[in-house]
């Protein structure tokens, strides 16, 4: 991070970390569109993240050219009280992290997501900079509230399947921890909101390779010519939720008033992988029927067949409510991806989609 300026700073101040990432350069840009006089620290690893992001997330925004600060640093090498106190931050959106569930080396997982967070909420709390960060849906595992197909509020969680929720889970058990210590020495809680969030697709997400979403990675399989491929039989159902709401709802957790805590993000409906097929059709104007296959035996013991977020704590919490419905997003993003394909010359291999339907 950079040195604490000698002068107070005039210019209001944001760091992202992670940034760079396809939620972390929606959040950057969304900034810079309400607040145009901000300066914005960047901090990512790019391990993943790409400078591409940022700047194709300021076009689609129509922001203008990013012109923050990009620290291409590991956020765990960084000292992070100093440079708190020096900038005072109106806020603190700690992204980063590694998110590929796929991820199986638990000692870099934990590292790389836990140990940098206890330096990040101790200077944010310490100079009262509110602070918000990326929990995960993975935190729930399955709760028996997949069983009963109900949404799933934030008592729920803390049997995750995976090393990636459980380095999740540890985040926000130490967010707890902290809350209890500030109440045994009679302190107010310090402005810090963890969101749960679920399963996010949108813009910028290409180049997340196999960890992105379902819709982007069915939508390219019909525009390659082939049949979306699906588990059998395609009735697994996900809080699948735009990522404009996951932004919308990022900063609502860090505005004046937000009530600190552990809150789900997601889009509180569920939306099965048939229903994701059937949106994509519908915006493309195709009649592909999906391919399914069976789930591979190692992992249907882990695998989160259904979720579901329960979002009425967050609207209590500080207002937030998701404004787009899944599918109607997921049409707006498929189109996005055909277009985005014809600006690249990329090819698409279905005679049926008409130059209306990706207007």
């Amino acid at each position: 991070m950079p040195k604490a300026p000698s002068e107070p700073i005039q210019q209001p101040v944001y760091i992202v970390t992670g940034g760079a990432g396809f939620i972390g350069s929606n959040l950057v840009a969304e900034l810079m569109r309400r607040h145009p006089d901000a300066h914005i620290y960047v901090v990512d690893d790019f391990r993943t993240g790409s400078y591409a992001n940022i700047v194709e997330a300021c076009e689609r925004a129509g922001v203008g050219p990013f012109t923050g600060t990009v620290m291409p640093d590991d956020i765990a090498e960084l000292n992070w009280q100093p440079a708190i106190e020096g900038l005072q931050p109106r806020a603190v959106f700690h992204l980063a992290a590694i998110t590929d569930t796929l991820e199986f080396d638990e000692k870099k997982m934990l590292g790389v997501n836990t140990e940098p967070f206890s330096d990040i909420l101790d200077a944010c709390a310490g100079a009262g900079v509110p602070l918000v960060y990326a929990s995960s849906g993975a935190t729930y595992g399955t709760p028996p509230e997949s069983e009963s197909r109900t949404p799933f509020p934030e008592s729920a969680a803390g049997v995750p399947q995976n090393v990636y929720g459980f380095s999740k889970w540890l985040m926000d058990a130490e967010l707890v921890r902290h809350f209890e210590s500030c109440r045994r020495e009679g302190e107010r809680l310090p402005h810090v909101v963890g969101l749960r969030y679920f399963n996010v697709f949108g813009p910028g997400e290409g180049r997340k390779g196999k960890m992105a979403s379902m819709v982007w990675h069915l939508t390219n399989q019909i525009l390659d010519g082939k049949r979306p491929r699906l588990f059998k039989h395609g009735e697994h159902e996900r809080d699948q939720v735009f990522v404009d709401d996951v932004v919308a709802c990022t900063l609502a957790a860090a505005e004046k008033g937000a009530a600190p805590g552990v809150y789900n993000c997601g889009s509180g409906r569920t939306t099965s992988f048939n229903q994701i097929v059937e949106a994509i059709n519908e915006a493309l104007g195709t009649g592909v029927e999906p391919e399914y296959f069976d789930m591979p035996a190692e992992m249907i013991a882990t695998y989160q067949h259904y979720t579901c977020a329960d979002m009425s704590a967050a609207a209590q919490a500080f207002g937030h409510r998701p404004s787009w419905s899944p599918m109607d997003a997921m049409m707006k993003y498929a189109r996005q991806i055909v277009a985005d394909r014809q600006r690249l010359g990329l090819p698409i291999r279905i005679d049926s989609v008409s130059s209306g339907a990706t207007a």
